[in-house]
């Protein structure tokens, strides 16, 4: 079970989602299956996802799928070299979401799972300058915050500091 943190971030990105590509639409989604590819397909989307290769070594996998558009949600932090597989996709549309960086809080790295780890904590220029610089033409942004209840400082910072940036972009 999700607990309200994950549904409220599923919420606000299959809203941006269908904002910008209503459904139905053919997606590439970055990224092994997961809860939120079913959320877009319950929703109308029909969806294709990576398995698990490497992006950075195989950016060129992204060519094999002929799609309305490729989305990338909470991917691009996680990948060395993000500008590779940018370059590389062919679909005309991309959507996509990063956590930003928190001044409060480290990069996050999970010490037992390899691929649970983010190389890049994007402030929201560096990932629109990343998108401008592989070819894509930013055409609508969405921020939103992830509160968390527990008691402290940082848990205030969250209610507050926008934690997602939502991106779309077209070549």
């Amino acid at each position: 079970m999700h607990n309200k943190l994950h549904i409220k971030r599923y919420q606000h990105t299959l809203n941006f989602l269908k904002s910008v590509l209503p459904a139905p639409a053919t997606i590439l989604d970055l990224g092994v299956r997961n809860t939120f590819s079913e959320i877009m397909e319950q929703n109308g989307y029909t969806v294709y996802n990576t398995t698990g290769e490497d992006l950075d070594l195989l950016p060129e996998i992204v060519k094999k799928y002929k799609v309305d558009a490729v989305t990338a949600f909470e991917i691009f932090e996680h990948l060395i070299s993000p500008f590779n597989v940018l370059c590389t996709i062919e679909a005309s549309k991309i959507i996509t979401t990063i956590p930003l960086n928190l001044w409060f809080a480290k990069a996050y790295r999970s010490k037992t799972d390899v691929w649970d780890r983010h190389y890049h904590e994007f402030e929201d220029w560096q990932f629109d300058w990343l998108l401008e610089k592989s070819g894509w033409n930013i055409k609508k942004t969405e921020k939103w915050t992830s509160p968390i209840n527990k008691i402290g400082f940082r848990p205030i910072l969250r209610k507050f500091t926008p934690r997602f940036y939502a991106v779309y972009a077209e070549k």
